[in-house]
């Protein structure tokens, strides 16, 4: 009900201040339960704690670990899952990468496809933290990994609805990978695949910081869903068609 609320409202970052975004950011459904999941896994982690007699360095480890491995699941995530061909190809996961990516290359300013849905967000941050939290600190150290990578998706989350916010940020940082990430959405999309950090693109070639520096792309709204593509896998022109 109150995600049907939220969704009813317009939510066009080209046209929103910092402050809506900010509104729009913490009114969401998910982005609150993000938070309570937050609040409880850190309880639950105390709780646990005395039962297991882990030691605050290792507590403190899989925090630490699950920071370090962040951003090699996001850029994993976005540049071989998200801007992936399989997911389209197949009638059982094309309104998936729909939802999760494809509109959202179609239209960058839509806040409304730019959050991820609880259904895949949450197994997704489940299964590359637990993990590390359990090689790290075992039982205990579970939820807490969980609260940190949850954590930082909420970071990743604001980040990118500022990226396409109409708003050039103060701080340094944030305005570079700003500037990275539209060139990935408006240049080639086969590069800048980080959206909280520059790290890996470093590291695996895939960082470009002008857009002299690679190709202009033919596919960087369709993500290589082209007319051939369409005849072949039908599933998401029928399901844009049917949305218009």
């Amino acid at each position: 009900m109150l995600t049907g609320q939220w969704y009813q409202q317009k939510h066009h970052l080209d046209r929103m201040t910092l402050r809506d975004l900010v509104w729009a950011y913490v009114s969401y459904p998910s982005i609150q339960i993000y938070f309570v999941l937050l609040l409880g896994s850190i309880v639950f982690a105390i709780v646990l704690t005395p039962y297991f007699l882990v030691s605050p360095l290792r507590m403190g480890g899989s925090i630490l670990g699950t920071l370090m491995a962040y951003p090699f699941v996001e850029y994993g995530v976005h540049r071989f899952v998200l801007h992936g061909r399989y997911l389209y190809r197949s009638p059982r996961t094309a309104a998936l990468w729909k939802r999760i990516h494809y509109d959202h290359h179609q239209d960058p300013n839509d806040l409304r496809v730019l959050f991820g849905a609880l259904s895949t967000t949450l197994p997704t941050i489940l299964i590359a933290t637990f993990p590390i939290g359990i090689a790290i600190a075992g039982w205990s150290g579970v939820p807490l990994s969980f609260a940190t990578g949850v954590g930082c998706f909420m970071v990743y989350e604001f980040c990118h609805c500022m990226q396409h916010l109409r708003v050039t940020p103060q701080n340094t940082y944030l305005r570079r990978i700003k500037r990275h990430h539209l060139l990935h959405h408006f240049h080639n999309e086969q590069g800048n695949f980080g959206i909280t950090s520059l790290i890996c693109d470093r590291i695996f070639g895939s960082l470009y910081g002008r857009s002299e520096d690679v190709p202009l792309s033919q596919t960087v709204s369709n993500l290589g869903y082209d007319d051939q593509e369409r005849f072949l896998y039908p599933w998401v022109a029928q399901l844009s068609e049917q949305k218009h």
